[in-house]
């Protein structure tokens, strides 16, 4: 070969390929670019939304991975190389992957969710997916809680979404939901002054909602009143514990009978019938 079928071979190689290296370069660099810039900007709004970090870094290199492939898949295709059938190879290979990894991948979903739409916080004391207990972690696979008597449990978040979440301690205040039964010898009016009196003794009670003492029941052994003082969130049990113990020592004081269970039987002689 001379140096002149070398030269014109060269010049055609580089007609014909040149553009089409110099085009992939661009498409790649300004892709990257574009990740970058795509990621930086997913962080910001899922920062300022007070998403958990570990959402943030994980949304942003998705992102990133995603923005990639695509200037990727671009450049290829400068070359002449088929990229339908590359996508079509992609796009089976990640369906065979989700289908293998459903339970994990919708634990994981489920997560994402709870820590961008945070219908509970770490903290919060809750009911989910048949279990109770304060959360103490937020993970994005499962919720960490600890029940009253400090149990560990790990719930599926899959499960914890899927279901009735019951946010107890959501709200700055509780009402204390109580039944008191007197027997029906005794004074209604008497024990009602007594509720309320020992109701609005105690300074942990809320003025505003107005606490409610009512007669509610006339039961087969008592007359049963509901007591349902409000409270702080941080202040339900003790309130309650307290407001038992006390109605129970007043009513022994001031002869308000609280009556067992009890059934009356009349007797009927052979004579009498």
């Amino acid at each position: 070969m001379d140096l002149e079928s070398i030269y014109g071979q060269l010049v055609h190689f580089a007609t014909s390929y040149g553009i089409k290296i110099i085009g992939a370069i661009l498409i790649l660099i300004v892709g990257r670019f574009a990740a970058g810039f795509f990621r930086r900007i997913v962080r910001k709004v899922l920062t300022s939304r007070d998403v958990d970090a570990a959402v943030v870094s994980f949304a942003g290199s998705l992102c990133y991975a995603l923005v990639l492939t695509m200037a990727v898949i671009a450049s290829l295709a400068k070359f002449g190389v088929e990229t339908t059938s590359f996508v079509a190879v992609i796009g089976a290979a990640g369906f065979a992957i989700g289908f293998a990894l459903q339970g994990s991948l919708s634990n994981f979903a489920a997560g994402v969710l709870i820590l961008v739409l945070r219908p509970y916080r770490v903290g919060d004391f809750i009911e989910a997916a048949g279990v109770s207990g304060s959360v103490k972690e937020i993970q994005l696979f499962t919720t960490v809680l600890a029940t009253p008597d400090n149990i560990r449990i790990l719930v599926p978040n899959g499960r914890v979404y899927g279901e009735v979440i019951k946010n107890i301690t959501a709200n700055p205040t509780r009402r204390v939901d109580m039944v008191v039964g007197i027997g029906y010898t005794s004074s209604i009016k008497k024990a009602y002054e007594i509720l309320k009196e020992l109701v609005n003794a105690d300074s942990r009670v809320l003025s505003d909602p107005a606490p409610t003492i009512a007669v509610a029941e006339l039961a087969d052994s008592s007359v049963n009143f509901v007591v349902r003082p409000w409270v702080k969130k941080e202040d339900y049990w003790a309130v309650k514990f307290d407001l038992t113990e006390k109605i129970k020592h007043t009513f022994d004081e001031q002869g308000i009978e609280i009556p067992f269970p009890q059934r009356s039987i009349h007797m009927v002689t052979e004579d009498a019938a």
